[in-house]
């Protein structure tokens, strides 16, 4: 017997006030419907199935090789979306485990996943949880000996039923032979004229079926619906991700003020600081000290390196670096081991060689900078001729004078030095010196020539 997983993802979700389809919003790292399926994997199911429908095509892009997609072209429900999704599953044996979840849940978890879909003698299991406020989830029906034998959707509870705390999370596990059997039979004659996945909880206990519920916390099966709904599941999220990495050995201040990406790999001995943002494919090795108040993107940071009040993205930063404080690293950017980037210090698409530096007031630009070289404060690599970007080469060893304004296409030659304040235009050959500034005279006397002046003009 195989598992099949259906995850439901045709909804709009109007209440996001947002042009992306509601399982599309990002989450740490990952669009909602993406927590969902990572949770599935933990079956290793035999197929998954989601099911879209509005902004399908926002949708699919973000699911990965392999997973089955069936549309719902128009939104009749959630038992009619169950029925296309089990339609596009091609090996379906009747003994085989579906298991039904939703795309806008990225709070649950493998292990109530596991506990789900062990069927045992149950002919269907169903998740279920405790609200403070359950308005708008469907209510979860007892007999007299605690039975389970049905659910009623919010907006058809009598004034008794709307008093049941215990809610329906729309989370199943069944036979497959039983489902499509009982989705033969779900009609529409409510109050929505929809086809409820809900009624084959009734209908199965109708025939005598043994129902069994499994209790889940209400956080972790509570769906998305809202902004401010989405915020608080970060929060979650972002509480286990950073549990995780304490556990291995990772050092935060203030957890609570650390916000990382699923995608992201942080290595044991690494230190946080508050204020620091990981997203997307970015490592930091061990040793590295990060923070406070960094955003990092796409980008590698090498072991024992620091990074504090920065921005960086697209880089690689390589051990023992330095970077800011107040420096933006942009794409293509690397700073090779012992590289140092200091105060208010851009680079772009530029590498820093070995125990190099820009520690102030630099842009550096498609350039190439040897190892050793210092680049001395206001420095600018000019490489936009309003037309063409054009590249800057610094050999090894070289000092660039404060204030050197490297009008690019132009190579710097290992040793050579440039004095404070020139422009350079032209090559400079290795070891050798380039000035570049108009000669310096003094007026002697100026200064109470030009008083007296002020003076005259103030009488008039």
């Amino acid at each position: 017997m195989s598992v099949h997983v259906v995850i439901l993802a045709a909804g709009q979700g109007k209440r996001m006030h947002s042009t992306l389809p509601k399982v599309a919003h990002l989450l740490a790292g990952r669009p909602l419907v993406g927590w969902v399926l990572a949770a599935a994997e933990s079956l290793a199911p035999e197929s998954t199935v989601v099911v879209v429908g509005h902004g399908a095509d926002q949708v699919r892009p973000l699911l990965p090789d392999g997973v089955l997609v069936a549309h719902q072209d128009r939104q009749l429900g959630t038992g009619h979306a169950a029925r296309i999704g089990i339609g596009a599953i091609a090996d379906l044996d009747r003994d085989d485990t579906v298991v039904i979840l939703y795309g806008d849940m990225p709070l649950i978890t493998p292990e109530l996943l596991t506990d789900l879909s062990d069927l045992g003698d149950a002919t269907l299991k169903m998740v279920t949880a405790d609200f403070d406020d359950p308005t708008g989830y469907g209510r979860v029906v007892r007999d007299g000996t605690g039975r389970v034998v049905g659910v009623v959707e919010h907006a058809d509870c009598t004034p008794e039923q709307l008093q049941i705390s215990e809610v329906n999370a729309g989370i199943y596990a069944l036979r497959a032979g039983d489902l499509v059997d009982a989705l033969e039979n779900v009609g529409n004659d409510n109050t929505q004229g929809e086809y409820y996945l809900t009624d084959v909880v009734g209908i199965l206990a109708a025939k005598g079926a043994r129902l069994e519920a499994v209790k889940a916390g209400a956080q972790e099966v509570s769906g998305i619906n809202s902004q401010d709904q989405l915020t608080e599941a970060r929060r979650a999220l972002q509480r286990r991700i950073n549990q995780e990495l304490m556990e291995a050995g990772v050092w935060m201040l203030d957890p609570e003020r650390v916000y990382i990406d699923v995608t992201v790999t942080v290595e044991p001995g690494v230190r946080l600081y508050p204020g620091v943002h990981l997203e997307g494919e970015t490592t930091v090795a061990a040793g590295a000290v990060v923070g406070p108040d960094v955003f990092v993107l796409d980008s590698a940071i090498g072991a024992d390196s620091r990074v504090w009040y920065s921005v960086v993205r697209g880089t690689q930063i390589g051990r023992g670096c330095e970077v800011g404080p107040f420096a933006s690293l942009r794409p293509g950017t690397v700073l090779q081991d012992g590289a140092r980037i200091g105060t208010f210090v851009e680079a772009k698409n530029t590498v820093l060689g070995e125990d190099a530096k820009a520690l102030h007031l630099t842009y550096l630009g498609d350039a190439t900078v040897g190892a050793r070289t210092n680049i001395g404060a206001g420095t600018v690599t000019c490489n936009y001729d309003g037309i063409s970007k054009h590249p800057t080469e610094i050999g090894e060893d070289a000092f660039i004078g404060s204030d050197t304004m490297l009008v690019a296409p132009v190579k710097v030659g290992d040793r050579a030095v440039t004095g404070a304040g020139s422009v350079i235009t032209k090559d400079v050959s290795e070891g050798a010196l380039a000035v570049e500034r108009s000669q310096q005279r003094e007026v002697p006397g100026y200064a109470d020539r030009r008083k007296a002046r002020r003076g005259k003009e103030d009488e008039d």
